[in-house]
């Protein structure tokens, strides 16, 4: 019922390449991947983590 009609987000942090040891089966892992990624926008995004940026602010006032 949700094929083209509905939208799901998934986040994951390991690469396509690494689902076939996630899911300890890699012709699952392709499986899943194909419906996934039929019609999918991938956004990744790379840099330092925004909920961290609080604790290095911490610990480099706590160096000074």
């Amino acid at each position: 019922k949700r094929y083209e009609h509905n939208s799901t987000i998934i986040t994951t942090n390991q690469p396509f390449s690494k689902w076939g040891d996630v899911f300890s089966d890699a012709t699952l892992a392709n499986a899943i991947l194909d419906r996934l990624l039929h019609h999918a926008h991938i956004i990744k995004i790379v840099g330092p983590s925004y909920r961290t940026k609080d604790v290095y602010e911490m610990i480099q006032q706590e160096n000074k």
